[in-house]
Parts: C-alpha cells; structure tokens; sequence
C-alpha cells in the first residue's frame, strides 16, 4: 500500500495544470449508455474512479479504448444490466448507471452503493423520480431490481431536496423516455451542467440549463449521437493548489481552469487575505501577510462547496484567529479533524460546526485519510508542519485526484509517494 511522505516547505512557486473534473467525468461516462455511436471523451483525468467506471461499463458488454486522457466508449454491444456489486461497492457514483440502464432496457439490476464513509447519501430521491416515470422497483438481496416493460414515462419531479447525482441519473433517464419531464430543485452545479449540455447538443431537446428547473424532452426510447466532447476542468483540483498557495504563502499559478466555476472558494480565500491575477483561463494566487480566520458555511452550488471543507480547514489552522465551520450537506465530513488534532491542530466540535482556533504550530506525524477530500487536508497540512508527516490509506486521495503528488512536486513541494 502506498503513502505520501511530506516535509516541510517554505514556499512553492511555479503553474500547475489541472485536470478534468471527476464528478463530470463519471455521469458523462454513464451518459454512453445513451449514444448509438463511438463516443470520444478528451480531458479525463487518470484517477481511481474513472478506472472504476470504466470497468463497470466493460463488464456490462461496452467497448472501452483507453488513450492518453481521452476514452472512447461504444456501448452499442451492450447486453449485461447487472451491475454488481464487487464494483459498485467501491464507489458510490455507480448509481449513475442506473437511469440510463432503465431507460434504454426496460429493467437493469443495481447493487446498492459503496464509496466514501462521509455519511448517509441515501438513493431514495433517485428511486422515487424513477417510480414517478413508471418505473417499478424492488430492493432485493442488496439490489436495486428495476422494470419499466413500457418505457419511462416523462411527468413532474420535485426533488424533496437538491441532489446532484440524483438530478444527473434522472435527467439521463428521461432523455430518452416517452414525452417531457420536468425535474423542480434540481443541481446547478458545473458538472450536471455540463451533461445537459452536450445532451442537449445531442438532440435531446433541454430547457433551463443552469437553473433548478429542467425540462426534459425524451427521445421516445431513441439512442442519441454524441459527439466528441472535453470534460470540463476539476473546480475542487483548482480549489485545493489554491489552498496550497495559500497555506504556503505562495505564488502559484494554475492553469485550464475555469474561474467562474471558483466563485465561491475565490470569495473566501479573499476574505482570508488572499489575492489573486484571474486570466480567462488561469488563476494566480499571490503571497499574503497574514491568514486571516473565515465563517463558512457549506451548501450546495454555487454556494461554498462541501468538498473543499476539509482544505479550507487545513487552511484554517494557519490563521491568526477562530475559524467556524459549519457542514451543512454530510453529518460525517469531520473525520479529518481527529487527524489534523494529531498534528496540533485546535480544533472542537459541536454537531455540525467545527471551531478552528489559529494559529496552531503543526507538528508532523504519522495520519490517516479518512475519505477523498480529507487527504488533500493532510496533505496541505503536511506542507507546514514542522518534520515528516507521512500520510497513510492514501487510495483514498487517488479517487479523485490526478498525479497530486508530481503536480505539487514540481512546483517545488518536498513529497515522495513511498511503498509501506
């Protein structure tokens, strides 16, 4: 198993290329299952998840052909809808399968999903909007069994509230169903946007791109043409160099960004003393003074993203006052705290709120990832804690993040990716 052996930096200096998104990639993967044609997919990043995906979707009968960051997909040999759970159980984003599944065989078999322990992400938003389309569903065995005999139904969706791999399954699931579907509260992240887009540029016709109302006007059980498409850049990647610029007290640059994607992360950075040179496709963050303490609250796009929490509270330990952070969207996303403690962190807990009392002179040792994002907390506290930190279990960081250690490697960073 490997781990990261991290020693401390004074500064970092030079560009760092960021990938494509993750969360993107994995719901344009799945939308394949849609397309009668070869679809090219450029930008991938090379991470654990889309491996994951990629070979669930071989196994249901897809042509996979891997190239440097692009992956052509042709799922027109399709003849597996099992999706089991030996794969499914390693990341929870398998659930994407199941809607477009559903809509193009009339049933599919779905194992209930695995992933990050951030807490309960229930599929029963899913599960209800695919009944509202007609579909019958059982649980069975630790599967979900779904049946639609006579096509998905278009009809009204009100998610109880907003999720984002919800709204992607369903809004793939009612492309290709009989008449309109209008999903109510549905995700205005980048990601979901991105596959209405290319969706809708596909001829599926979709209405209210980027608001939390989408009309859907299914394809009557047609599969779709989709052309070659990029995936757009990973926000949360861009988040965390941008972390690390600011924990270090850096000039880094970062580059195939898109910075309206960072409106919120750029807001709380600035609040926190940082400054920054925004090109149209680049963000340079400059060395700061001081760190100064942050209120966050975590919500749901475009708010502040919960999935930069734990960077911004590696962050959080390193300025010169109290920090609140308050997680509104996971009830476990603080399971990084325990090991930031260990490090010197002050940091209490009450419920959902996390108080971060700066600045705490952190001290290297031995840590643990806990999940995805947590990782890349350690791993930015390690960048300024005194002596070796070394951070174990880090398949967790490969999940998401691509090459993490030979990006921040090269821009002076003092960490090594060693076997146990």
């Amino acid at each position: 198993m490997d781990y990261l052996k991290i020693l401390k930096n004074k500064q970092l200096n030079g560009e760092i290329r960021i990938s494509g998104a993750k969360n993107a990639s994995l719901p344009l993967i799945a939308m394949t299952i849609l397309a009668k044609n070869n679809v090219s997919m450029k930008n991938l990043p090379k991470v654990a998840d889309i491996n994951t995906l990629l070979k669930l979707l071989s196994n249901l009968g897809a042509n996979i052909d891997k190239q440097e960051h692009c992956v052509v997909v042709n799922t027109t040999a399709l003849h597996e809808t099992k999706a089991t759970y030996d794969i499914v159980k390693t990341m929870r984003a398998s659930i994407l399968v199941l809607g477009p599944i559903l809509a193009r065989f009339g049933h599919c078999e779905v194992s209930l999903p695995g992933g990050c322990a951030i807490g309960q992400r229930p599929v029963d938003l899913h599960l209800k909007a695919l009944q509202s389309m007609g579909a019958n569903i059982q649980i069975k065995g630790g599967y979900i069994e779904a049946t639609a005999p006579n096509g998905l139904q278009g009809c009204e969706i009100i998610f109880d509230k907003i999720t984002v791999t919800g709204t992607a399954n369903i809004v793939m699931a009612a492309a290709l169903a009989h008449g309109i579907t209008n999903i109510t509260n549905a995700a205005r992240e980048p990601e979901v946007v991105q596959l209405c887009e290319i969706l809708n540029a596909s001829g599926v016709k979709i209405d209210g791109i980027g608001t939390a109302v989408l009309t859907i006007h299914g394809t009557n059980g047609s599969l779709i043409n989709i052309n070659e498409f990029a995936v757009i850049p990973d926000r949360i990647e861009a988040g965390t160099y941008l972390c690390a610029g600011a924990i270090t007290n850096s000039e880094l640059t970062i580059t195939s960004v898109e910075p309206k994607h960072l409106g919120a992360v750029l807001s709380k950075l600035e609040e926190m003393g940082s400054t920054f040179t925004l090109k149209e496709d680049s963000i340079t963050i400059h060395p700061s003074k001081t760190i100064k303490p942050v209120k966050i609250v975590t919500q749901e796009y475009p708010a502040f993203p919960t999935d930069m929490q734990a960077q911004f509270m590696a962050l959080a330990t390193q300025a010169d006052g109290v920090s609140i952070i308050e997680e509104r969207l996971f009830e476990n996303r603080f399971m990084h705290v325990s090991e930031l403690q260990r490090m010197g962190a002050d940091i209490s807990l009450n419920g959902h709120t996390a108080t971060v009392n700066g600045k705490s002179e952190l001290s290297g040792t031995d840590v643990m990832a806990t999940d995805l994002r947590a990782s890349s907390a350690l791993v930015l506290a390690g960048l300024v804690a005194n002596g070796e930190t070394d951070v174990h279990r880090i398949y967790h960081l490969d999940r998401g993040y691509d090459a993490l250690e030979k990006k921040l490697g090269n821009v002076g960073a003092n960490i090594q990716r060693l076997k146990e």
